[in-house]
């Protein structure tokens, strides 16, 4: 057998092991884990979105949890990963999509849990490292990294209008349209589309002018005003509804239950 012959057997070879895992993978049965009464306790604690939330819409909140935690992989670089850690990523999840039922993250596959913050390139070593959480790309596409410090910290204080986990997440709904513009198309209808826009090159405007009390982060890009004042309507709904009232009814509109045309 010469060496290019084997070469392409090897190969070939390489190709049927891959597809015979993934459809091994494909074929194995998710199983949920039962809601327990300490991740109950853990949401009644630390997530206020849950909290004020009716009986009825607290057991979607659970279940959906963990819907989401029986696809998606969390693991830890580092770092353990604690049941806090996995309800508060699952609580992070679900916030933004929670009026929509059938929404997955079908462009993420794992979370990886860093212990501090990191730079661009990922590493949890040397300088730059002021990254409190990311959505990969290119090599690193379908999967989110987090700083657990991060995480825990957004849900710690729910009046300071941050929070890491839901900006990461939101930058994944941002996507799903194809592009990370800081436009959801998947979530304004035609309509809104517009006025979101140019609510949102006024309001980085009044940023970079420090007449606005929005994160300066904002300021950035459009994608990351969206993150961020995503952040704001879910941590602090009556300030941003005082404060920036344009800005919480377009987000009311994009985050709110989907409404059944009305028949004619």
């Amino acid at each position: 057998m010469n060496n290019t012959l084997a070469f392409f057997l090897v190969i070939i070879g390489t190709i049927v092991l891959v597809f015979w895992r993934r459809k091994k993978i494909s074929q194995t049965k998710t199983i949920e884990l039962p809601f327990s009464d300490d991740d109950r306790k853990i949401l009644e604690h630390q997530v206020a979105f849950y909290q004020t939330l009716s009986q009825e819409d607290k057991t979607s909140f659970e279940n959906r949890i963990q819907g989401f935690l029986s696809r998606i992989k969390i693991t830890g670089v580092g770092t353990s990963v604690e049941p806090l850690d996995r309800m508060l990523i699952g609580a992070s999840a679900i916030i933004p999509i929670f009026h929509f039922p059938q929404w997955k993250y079908s462009d993420l596959h794992e979370v990886l849990l860093y212990p501090t913050t990191f730079n661009q390139k990922f590493s949890q070593q040397g300088e730059n490292r002021d990254v409190l959480g990311m959505v990969g790309d290119g090599a690193m596409n379908d999967i989110m990294i987090l700083s657990k410090i991060a995480l825990r910290n957004g849900f710690a204080n729910s009046m300071d209008r941050n929070n890491t986990g839901i900006h990461e997440f939101v930058h994944l709904i941002d996507k799903t349209d194809g592009i990370t513009d800081g436009v959801p198309e998947v979530l304004l209808t035609h309509q809104y589309v517009l006025p979101w826009i140019q609510a949102m090159h006024q309001n980085i405007a009044e940023i970079a002018k420090q007449h606005s009390d929005i994160n300066p982060y904002a300021a950035t890009n459009q994608a990351e005003f969206f993150a961020v004042v995503s952040e704001y309507f879910f941590e602090r709904p009556d300030l941003l509804k005082e404060r920036h009232p344009d800005l919480y009814s377009l987000l009311e509109k994009a985050y709110a239950e989907p409404k059944e045309p009305e028949r004619k």
